[in-house]
C-alpha cells in the first residue's frame, strides 16, 4: 500500500514536471513568435537602411514568392527559416558574417557550401546583405568594376539617374509573364527594371533570360540597387559555373536536364509521367525553374538562393527534383488531396500548387535536395552538353514544336547576332509597301533613350534603330551634325562628320515629311581617287540603305540584297544599281541610277528625290522637291 502511494507521488511528481516545462516551452515559442518578425518600420534596421524603400511591409506576412495573399498565421511562415525552440540549445548558433568571410578570403569553397547549407538564416537577417555580394563576387570574370561604373552606364542609357516616371522598356529577352517582384515596391520595381535595362545594354549578347529579372528582383531585398547590378553582371559573367542562362537554346536544355536526372529516381519521375497523361512530361518540365522562383514560397526561396549564390545552377537542379520527390511521397495515395488534384486539375497545376503550399520546411526541403545521392557536378554537366549537342544537331528550340534554332541561339556571341539576323535589315520593300514592325534585339534600342531629336520621337527612334544593323545598335549615337546648332553649310558638315563611319542622315522638310538614309561609309570617301588618278563619282557599300518615316514607314535597302535572299546571289547587279554614295562641294547624293535618292544642295536647304536603282524605292517625298526644316546626322561613338 505504502509502496502504491510513492509510485503514485513519483509519477505524479514526473507528470508536474512534465507539465511545467511545456508551459516553459509554449512561453518560448510565443516569446520567439513575437521576435522572429520584425515590424514593418523596422524593416530596413534589420536587413539594410538603404533596400528598405523596395520593399512592400506586407512581404513580412507573404505566404508565396509570387502572391501578397496574407495568412491567417502571418508569422508562421517565417518561423520555419528558425530553429525550433525546443531544440535550441542542441544546436550550434547561427553564423554571422564575420565567421563566414575567412572562408570567402582563403577559397575554401567546400567548407562555405557546408557552412552555408547547414545555416538557416532567417528570412530578416542581415547576413544576407554582405553575404549575397560576397557570394556574387567571387564569381566575377576579369577586372572588378570601378565604382560609380554602374551610374555612369545609367547616365548612358538614360540621360539621367533619376528614375523616370513613365515604365521602363525591359530587354526582349525578359519574359514579360515572369517579372516577379517578389514584394518590392513600386519605386522597387523601376530600380529593377533599371538594372535589368542597363544589364541588356552592357550584355548585348543575352537573347533570352527568363530567370535573370526574379533573381535581381530577390537580390534588391538585401541590397542597394549598384550592389545588385555589380552581382548580376558577376552572375552572367561566370566562367567556372553556370548561373543564369542566356539563349532560348540553353534554357531548354536546362529543363530537358531536369527531365533526363530525373530518370534517376524513376520513382518520382514515373509517377509524374504517369499523372501527366496526353499533355506529356515535357510540358511539366519545360516550366521547373518557376516552381522554385515563382510558387516556393519566400521563405524557402531565399534559402535556395543563398546555396545558389555559391554553388551555382546545380541547386536549382536539386531542389527541383527535391519538389518531384516530396510531390510523389504526398500524391502516391489515390486518396491524397495532391492525387485529386492532379487528377482533376492537370499534374502541372497540381506541382505549381504543392509549391504554393510547400509541406516541408526550407530546412527540410535542402536537406531533402542535398541528400540526393549520385548526383555530383560532373554527372550534371555530361547530361548538359550530351542534351546541348543533341539539340544543336536537331536544331530543336523549346517544347514541342519542332522550329529551326537561330544561330544566335547556337552561338551566343555579337558575332553571329550579325552573321544571322542582318537578313532582318535587308528584306526588299517593294516600293509602297511598308515597313516590318521592329525586330527585337537584345540591347540595341537602349542608347536611343538618351537621343533629343529635333525630328524624331522615342516611338519613330525605335523603329529606325531595328532596322539598322545589329552590331551597330550597340554603340551609343552621337550628334555630330545638326541645321538648329551648326547652321546650313556643307563646309561644316564635312568638317564635323567625314571622318565619321557608319552615319545616319535625318531629314525633316517645311511640309513636314521626314526621310533619311544609313551611310555605311566614311563621306572623306568623296576625295579618293582611282587607279588612274580620277576622283571617284561614287562610293560606299551595300549595307547603305534609305528609308522614310512620314507620310509612309518604309526601308528602302541595296537591291543587291533581294537578290541574295532569292538565291540569285550569282547574278551580278548592274552597275547603275551599285551608286550608293557621292558627295563634292557642291552637293550630297545618297542612290544613283535612273535617279537619285536624295540629292542636297550646297546650303542644305533644297533638295529633291526621285526613284533610283540602287535602292528602287519611290520619291521620298509626293512632290519630289522638298526644303529642308532640319537635318541631323548622327555617328556612333566606338564603331
Amino acid at each position: 500500500m505504502g509502496r502504491n502511494r510513492v509510485t503514485r507521488s513519483n509519477k505524479q511528481s514526473k507528470c508536474d514536471s512534465v507539465r511545467a516545462y511545456y508551459r516553459i516551452f509554449r512561453r518560448l515559442a510565443s516569446l520567439r513568435r513575437r521576435t522572429a518578425v520584425p515590424p514593418a518600420h523596422a524593416h530596413g534596421k534589420h536587413v539594410l537602411r538603404v533596400t528598405a524603400m523596395y520593399i512592400e511591409p506586407a512581404a513580412f506576412r507573404a505566404s508565396s514568392a509570387e502572391s501578397l495573399a496574407v495568412s491567417e498565421t502571418p508569422t508562421a511562415v517565417w518561423i520555419q527559416c528558425l530553429p525550433s525552440p525546443l531544440f535550441a540549445g542542441k544546436k550550434a548558433p547561427l553564423k554571422t558574417y564575420e565567421e563566414v568571410q575567412p572562408l570567402l578570403q582563403q577559397g575554401r569553397k567546400r567548407d562555405l557550401k557546408i557552412l552555408i547549407r547547414e545555416n538557416s538564416w532567417p528570412i530578416n537577417s542581415a547576413v544576407r546583405a554582405s553575404l549575397w555580394p560576397a557570394l556574387c563576387k567571387q564569381h566575377q570574370h576579369g577586372k572588378s568594376m570601378l565604382d560609380g561604373f554602374y551610374w555612369d552606364m545609367v547616365t548612358q542609357v538614360f540621360g539621367t539617374v533619376e528614375l523616370p516616371d513613365k515604365p521602363i522598356m525591359l530587354p526582349p529577352f525578359v519574359e514579360a509573364t515572369h517579372c516577379l517582384g517578389y514584394h518590392l515596391t513600386r519605386k522597387g520595381r523601376a530600380v529593377a527594371d533599371r538594372v535589368v535595362s542597363v544589364l541588356g545594354y552592357a550584355c548585348p549578347d543575352i537573347t533570352y533570360s527568363p530567370s535573370l529579372y526574379p533573381i535581381t528582383a530577390a537580390l534588391l531585398h538585401f541590397m542597394p540597387e549598384e550592389e545588385c547590378y555589380h552581382c548580376m553582371a558577376s552572375l552572367v559573367a561566370s566562367k567556372e559555373k553556370m548561373f543564369i542562362t542566356q539563349t532560348k537554346l540553353l534554357n531548354e536544355v536546362t529543363w530537358k536536364t531536369v527531365m533526363q536526372i530525373a530518370k534517376k529516381h524513376a520513382s518520382a519521375a514515373q509517377h509524374l509521367s504517369r499523372l501527366s497523361g496526353a499533355i506529356g512530361p515535357e510540358r511539366i518540365y519545360a516550366d521547373w525553374q518557376w516552381w522554385i522562383l515563382a510558387a516556393l514560397p519566400f521563405p524557402h526561396l531565399v534559402r535556395v538562393l543563398d546555396c545558389f549564390f555559391h554553388e551555382g545552377i546545380k541547386v536549382f537542379y536539386r531542389v527541383a527534383l527535391a519538389i518531384l520527390i516530396l510531390f510523389h511521397k504526398h500524391s502516391t495515395n489515390q486518396n491524397s488531396e495532391w492525387y485529386a488534384e492532379a487528377t482533376k486539375n492537370g499534374v502541372d497545376h497540381a506541382v505549381d500548387k504543392f509549391c504554393r503550399n510547400m509541406p516541408a520546411s526550407p530546412t527540410k526541403l535542402l536537406r531533402t535536395a542535398f541528400s540526393i545521392r549520385a548526383l555530383s557536378s560532373q554527372y550534371i554537366s555530361r547530361v548538359f552538353i550530351k542534351t546541348e549537342m543533341t539539340l544543336k544537331s536537331k536544331q530543336v528550340i523549346t517544347g514541342s514544336r519542332l522550329v529551326r534554332s537561330r544561330s544566335s541561339d547556337n552561338l551566343p556571341t555579337s558575332q553571329s547576332q550579325v552573321n544571322i539576323q542582318m537578313m532582318s535589315h535587308t528584306l526588299t520593300i517593294r516600293e509602297g509597301s511598308h515597313s516590318p514592325g521592329p525586330r527585337a534585339l537584345s540591347m540595341g534600342v537602349y542608347p536611343i533613350q538618351a537621343i533629343k531629336s529635333q525630328i524624331l520621337d522615342q516611338s519613330d527612334l525605335f523603329t529606325l534603330w531595328s532596322w539598322l544593323p545589329v552590331r551597330i545598335t550597340m554603340y551609343q549615337p552621337v550628334l555630330l551634325y545638326t541645321t538648329e546648332e551648326h547652321g546650313c553649310s556643307l563646309t561644316t558638315f564635312y568638317v564635323r562628320v567625314e571622318h565619321h563611319e557608319p552615319t545616319l542622315l535625318m531629314i525633316k522638310t517645311c511640309n513636314n515629311e521626314v526621310f533619311g538614309a544609313y551611310c555605311s561609309t566614311r563621306w572623306f570617301e568623296r576625295n579618293q581617287k582611282d587607279e588612274r588618278g580620277n576622283r571617284q563619282a561614287y562610293f560606299g557599300t551595300g549595307e547603305t540603305f534609305l528609308f522614310s518615316l512620314y507620310p509612309e514607314r518604309a526601308k528602302y535597302p541595296w537591291v543587291g540584297c533581294s537578290a541574295n535572299a532569292d538565291g540569285k546571289a550569282e547574278e551580278r547587279v548592274a552597275h547603275g544599281s551599285e551608286l550608293f554614295m557621292a558627295a563634292d562641294s557642291k552637293m550630297i547624293t545618297i542612290g544613283g541610277g535612273d535617279g537619285q535618292a536624295i540629292w542636297m544642295d550646297e546650303n542644305i536647304r533644297f533638295g529633291k528625290t526621285d526613284r533610283c536603282s540602287t535602292f528602287n524605292n519611290p520619291p521620298l517625298c509626293p512632290s519630289g522637291d522638298f526644303e529642308i526644316r532640319v537635318l541631323e546626322v548622327y555617328g556612333f561613338s566606338g564603331a
